[in-house]
Formats: C-alpha cells, structure tokens, sequence
C-alpha cells in the first residue's frame, strides 16, 4: 500500500495538470505560434526554393523541425492531442458541476444573508406571507424568472433563476474545441501514420511501376481518411492515388477509376495559365456505373464520399525529337535522337557513358525580351570575362511567346549530373536572333545560357560547323596562314604572325580566351589580350572563308550591304565558341519536333473532418454566444410574518455573474416592480 501511494499521487497530479486551465492556453500559445509560422513561412513547397531562400545551413535547422509542412509535422500533431486530452478532461471533470449549479436554485439559502448582497431592497407587504408569496410568484413569472419555493415554519424563501443556459456556454465552448481538434486531426496525415506505426505500412522510396508495389507499401481501400494525388495523362485512366510520407509514398486504392477524356487550359498575356480544366469519364469500380464529369479549379467532384480537385497539369510523356549536335571534333552531322519525358535515354555516339533524363516540356514561354544592360552587345575584351547572358534575368517590358523548349538532365557514371533548357527556336535577343542553350548544376541555381548565333536560314549549320573547322588542325593551319598573308608583309614577321594565330587557334578551340589568359603572365594579360583577341577574331573570319570554299560556296560578305550582319554575327559566334569548352556536355539537343502528351494533376482526398468541425464551429458558435450574450441573474425573495401580525416583511437581493451596468438597470425595474407590487 505504500508503495502504490506515491504512483497514485502522481497520476492524479498528472490529470490535475492535465485538466488545469494554464496548461490548456500554453497548448493554445504554442499552436497559434505553430499556426503564424505556418502562416508567414509558404507551406509543401520544394526543397530548392526553401535553400534559395533561408540558405542550407538554415534550411537544414527548419527541417528538423519539419516547418515546410508544419501543420503535419510530429510535434504540431502531438500538440494536437494533448489539447484534445486537456479540453476532454476539464470537460468531464466541470461539466457535472456545471450542470448541477445551473438546475438548481439554491432555495437553502438563509435568510439573513441576503442583507449582506449590495444589491437588495426590503419592503413591507400589507398581506401576509401567502398572498405575498403568490403575489411575488406571479411577478417573477412575468420577468421570465423560474422560481422554487422553500417553506420554513410560517416564513417563505422564493428562489427564482433566468439565463442558466449561460453554463452551457462554456461547455459547449470546451467541447466545440475538442470536436475541432479532432476533425483536424482525422484530416491530417494522423490515420496514415498510424497505419504505418501499427500496420507495417512501409513509404515506397524506389521507383517502381504500381504493379510492382508490395502490400506493405498500399494503404486499406477503406481508408477513412487520406489525402492523395493523382497523375492521368490524356486518354489513360488510374484508380490510384499517391499519399506522401515522409521521404517516400503509399498507395491509395480508391473505388473508382478516372479517365481523363480532354485537358484544356488558357493563359494571360504573360504566359501563366488563367483557367484550366479537365473532362473525365468516371467509373465506379463496385456497381460498374460510368458517367462524365467536367472537373474544374474550384469546382470539384464528391463521389464515393471522395472529393476530387483540379489541382494542376504537367507532362503527361511528350515524345521528343532531337538534332544532337556535337560539340567535340571535326565533324559537324547532327544526329537524330528521340525520347519520351518522363524516361531515360543514352545519347547518340557520345563516347561516354551519360545518361539522360528528359524532365519537361514547355509549349509555350512568355518570356521579357526588350534591351536591358545585361544582354547588350559589349567589345570583346570585356566580353571574355562573362560570355554567357542571361535571357531570364532580362529586365525589360515586352513579352513575347518565344515557343517551345525542352529540359533534360545529363547524369554520368559517377552520379554527377547537370540540368539543361534548350529553346527549339531562336530569341531576337539584342537585335540579333539566338539559340540558348541553358545549363545549371543543381535546382538550386539559375539557369546559365550560351547564344549561339542563328543563320539566315534561322539554323544553327553555320554555327556548328564554325565549331567542327575550329576543331579541323588542317584548317585552323590554313586560316591562321590566311591571317598572317594578309596582316604582315612576307618574311620573318609573317611567319611569327603565323605560329602566333595558329596557337592562339588551337588553345582557343580547347579552353577559350580562358585558356590564353590562363597562359600569360598575370601582369601582361590585358597587354596580350589586346593583341589575341583581334587576332582571333580576324583568323575566324578566314577559318569561315576556308570552310564556305571547302562546301562549295561563297565567302562571307565583309565589306557588301550585309557587312553589318555578318560582323555582328562573328562576334557572337566567338562569344559562343568560347563558352562551349565550359558546357558541360559534350552534344548540345536541340528539339526539332514533339508530340504533346498533357496530364492533368488531381488532389483526392477523403475527409471526414469536415463535418467534424462544421459541427464543432456550429458548438462554438452556440458557446460563445450563450457564454457572452446570455447573463445569468438569481433573485430571492425572503418572505416572513411581521411581529404584531399585521402584514410581511420582504427582503429581495439580486446577484449574477457579471454585475454590468444592465444588470444594475434590470435590478432597478426589479426594485421598482416590488415598490408598485406592495404600494
């Protein structure tokens, strides 16, 4: 027995905390700060955007606490439940009480103490304490008051009441909490985790085709509460939704199937959908029933007590086609390749053993294409220290629907890989039209680009095979002699002009100006640049007169009416020549044709806890009304025979929970009745 003393103290100290007011608000302080975290801090977003953003260190500080998604998170829940404990047992402990203080009418009350409530009136009645007490009666009565009667020897206690249901407020308020709670918590990710605690659930991590999931890594198709997203490319149906948690998934069978029949969208002027929608042919998996359904933004399907949302689109698996140029050697023949987004691919002739992975599709890009500092044209020795622009960071007014582009990620043997955009056509960027070829490291960066100049014919031939003479020894020798014939007299000094420009040709081809700057002196690099970068830009132009004559046409106008382009041109061919030893692939894809699969993203998700809190909002409403509009008044009024016998003595008082300035008016129009009643 004293050993068991001790515990029992305890645990009823445990439920005494656990029951006591200032628990419950330090619940509720901690989850309205849980709840303005969640509010300021954008919730379920990528990994990338919080590290752009807070940086990784910090990034990784906010993880363990899981504030991406903090209305699920552990701790959050956990709170949760101890506030739905706390309120559950201050509700069975005070409601009883509660209850019994408002059903009765403390009749018992003496007499005497009534003179001691500071509001109070005594009078004299004329009748004795029957008519009196009758009278009385009828009075309260008529104010809306109950009222018990005590009779003690020849003497009344009339105990009267109004406003009990005051009370009920504040239990109607406590149990409204708890309903809330818990229609929160039915709705959160609480039931799926529970499953995987107790039913070795287990989060599939590998990518796998459906078929192919366990039953460990499947949720019960009676599921009472989940939230799921489901993928239905155009033409194709699935019964199958995909719970997230944690690190990897489950799956949710649902007891239907959704064909997506027809996905549209339309777009503002700046490219951003405005309105998407999709028609689908639902079949019930049970009963075999079919009907169609047009499922909107804001405007959803509830069928099977499933709630099905327009959630948004993606790629539904394109079918690519591909020119890979090469960017390596002397040969200039693109080659053909094909992919589907979504899969994996091996590049054409490669040499290597890179794997790709085509990510997205973009049909069209609205994109701000007017001058801006960044992509103005600069002289070419400033140019060598940045050569790669930047068409995303235009700041500029005017958006153009600059069409189609493709990413696809480039992953080699050793897991390293590089991210790449590429636009199927070319950008009028700086008066000039381009091809960019975008390229980051991670998702976290932004996108770097190379322009590679365009053609008359608006290809990329002329610039690509610039880069396969470039590569060609025989040619760069020829161009660079070229150089020297027409720059220097013949003699010794020509032939010095020569081996100059043919290897500034030949490191040029492998690191670009980098690879010059790279061999000179720091001291003398901007005296040796001055003389090495016209000289490359002068033997390149001979490098394209020998490569026009080599296929049979006619060198490049220099001098003619299309001079000014054909300069122009050269300068960012050059710029782009010396990027391309930085880019990390060794062909460029340029999309040459696509088939456009879409697929429309549904959020399903079954909900119980709706109803939950509709219930508990309509309690709370009841309890904060009752509790704030509804006063609760008691009055008693002591009757008793005068001493000589000749009429009553009366003394009424008057209290309630809040003594406001209307409960003194109602006291006074009480006074006042009494006063009339016994005049």
């Amino acid at each position: 027995m004293k050993l068991s003393l001790p515990n029992r103290i305890r645990g009823a100290d445990v439920i005494e905390l656990m029951g006591s007011m200032r628990f419950a608000i330090s619940l509720l302080v901690f989850i309205c700060v849980a709840s303005l975290i969640g509010t300021i801090l954008p919730q379920n977003q990528a990994a990338n955007v919080y590290i752009d953003q807070f940086g990784p260190f910090w990034f990784a500080v906010f993880d363990r606490f899981s504030l991406w998604h903090i209305y699920n998170s552990w701790w959050f829940l956990l709170i949760m439940t101890f506030l739905v404990f706390s309120t559950s047992v201050c509700v069975v402990r005070n409601s009883p009480k509660m209850i019994r203080d408002a059903r009765t009418f403390r009749e018992y009350i003496r007499g005497s103490s009534l003179r001691a409530f500071p509001h109070r009136v005594e009078l004299t009645a004329s009748d004795g304490p029957v008519p009196t007490r009758d009278k009385v009666g009828q009075l309260l009565r008529q104010q809306g008051y109950r009222y018990r009667v005590r009779e003690d020897g020849d003497s009344f206690m009339v105990a009267a009441k109004k406003g009990s249901a005051n009370r009920l407020g504040y239990i109607f308020t406590h149990v409204a909490i708890v309903v809330i709670c818990v229609g929160g918590l039915l709705d959160s990710e609480m039931p799926v985790r529970i499953q995987t605690w107790l039913f070795d659930k287990v989060p599939v991590t590998d990518n796998m085709l459906i078929a192919d999931v366990p039953a460990s890594g499947r949720l019960s198709a009676r599921n009472p509460s989940f939230r799921a997203n489901m993928l239905v490319p155009d033409g194709k149906q699935s019964s199958m939704g995909i719970v997230s948690v944690g690190e990897g998934v489950l799956l949710q069978p649902l007891p239907f199937a959704i064909k997506l029949k027809k996905f549209s969208v339309d777009y503002y002027d700046t490219g951003m959908p405005s309105n998407f929608q999709s028609d689908v042919q639902v079949t019930d998996l049970v009963s075999g029933d079919v009907f169609d359904q047009t499922i909107k933004v804001n405007e959803p399907l509830h069928y099977r007590g499933v709630t099905i949302y327009q959630s948004s689109f993606d790629d539904g698996g394109s079918h690519l086609s591909f020119r890979a140029w090469p960017l390596s050697g002397a040969d200039a023949t693109p080659a053909s390749l094909e992919g589907v987004v979504g899969q994996a691919g091996s590049l054409p002739d490669a040499g290597t053993s890179l794997k790709v992975d085509f990510t997205g599709l973009r049909v069209i890009n609205v994109e701000n294409l007017a001058s801006a500092e960044s992509l103005q044209p600069k002289d070419m020795i400033t140019q060598v220290a940045a050569v790669t622009g930047s068409a995303a960071r235009a700041r500029n007014e005017d958006l153009r629907n600059v069409g189609p582009s493709v990413q696809y990620r480039l992953t080699g043997a050793d897991g390293q890989s590089h991210e790449y955009t590429n636009y199927m056509l070319p950008l009028m960027l700086d008066d000039f039209p381009v091809f960019l070829a975008g390229m980051r490291d991670n998702p976290a960066q932004a996108y770097r680009y190379v322009r590679m100049p365009a053609d008359k014919q608006g290809t990329l031939e002329e610039f690509m095979q610039l880069r396969a003479a470039l590569n060609s020894p025989a040619l760069r020798e020829e161009a660079a002699r070229r150089f020297a014939q027409s720059s220097a007299p013949e003699g010794e000094q020509r032939e010095l002009l020569f081996k100059a420009a043919q290897g500034a040709l030949q490191t040029f081809s492998h690191r670009g100006f980098n690879g010059i700057l790279e061999q000179a002196p720091e001291s003398e690099r901007e005296k040796i640049m001055n003389f090495a970068v016209p000289m490359i830009q002068l033997s390149l132009g001979q490098l394209r007169d020998v490569m026009h004559e080599q296929a049979g046409r006619p060198p490049v106008d220099v001098d003619g009416p299309g001079a000014e382009r054909a300069n122009h041109w050269m300068r960012l061919a050059i710029l782009a020549l010396a990027n391309l030893p930085d880019y990390p692939a060794p062909v460029f894809l340029q999309l040459s044709g696509f088939e456009q699969i879409q697929a429309s993203v549904f959020q399903v998700a079954r909900s119980p806890g709706k109803t939950t809190v509709y219930l508990g909002c309509l309690l709370l409403v009841i309890g904060v009304f009752s509790m704030f509009y509804i006063r609760e008044r008691r009055v008693w009024v002591w009757i008793r025979p005068k001493d000589d016998g000749a009429g009553s003595d009366v003394l009424a008082a008057m209290t309630s929970q809040r003594r406001t300035l209307d409960f003194t008016h109602e006291f006074e129009r009480l006074r006042a009745a009494l006063h009339r009643l016994f005049a």
